[in-house]
């Protein structure tokens, strides 16, 4: 299992999912270009000394990542979808989230092998994106008894 970020805005963000990654033994995937330096400071501030316990893999762009991957891409969206706890997970899934500010290209979307998305009350339009790949992780980890030892 591996999450993968595509073209993430935020440091704080990242920093919050490598230390979520850390945590559970899980790798990250980040495709750039990244809207920030990678030597950010917040990334750090975020990540604390657990995103350093993170198995990274940058990748220049989205075709470079694509040739890479090795299981399915599982796109979660808010547009459209599978609902989370109606969709089954493997445990080579890689779990994709968009960029904060624009999501995925098109192109991306339809490459996804999967898309889920994470039913919420009506009138809001997305959960944060590290909240979203907790609870995204935390399912398909629970469905694939992957969880840590």
């Amino acid at each position: 299992m591996r999450v993968a970020l595509h073209q993430p805005d935020i440091a704080g963000n990242v920093g919050t999912i490598l230390r979520l990654a850390a945590c559970l033994r899980v790798g990250v995937d980040l495709i750039e270009p990244m809207g920030f330096a990678w030597s950010d400071r917040a990334l750090a501030r975020a990540g604390m000394d657990y995103a350093a316990g993170a198995d990274v893999s940058r990748h220049a762009d989205w075709d470079a990542f694509d040739a890479r991957v090795a299981g399915r891409i599982v796109l979660l969206t808010t547009s459209g979808g599978v609902p989370l706890p109606e969709a089954r997970f493997a445990a080579d899934d890689v779990l994709l989230m968009g960029s904060e500010g624009s999501g995925v290209p098109d192109h991306v979307h339809q490459r996804a092998d999967l898309r889920v998305r994470i039913p919420m009350a009506a009138g809001f339009r997305s959960l944060n994106v590290a909240v979203a790949a907790a609870m995204a992780l935390g399912e398909a980890l629970r469905q694939t008894e992957g969880w840590p030892a």
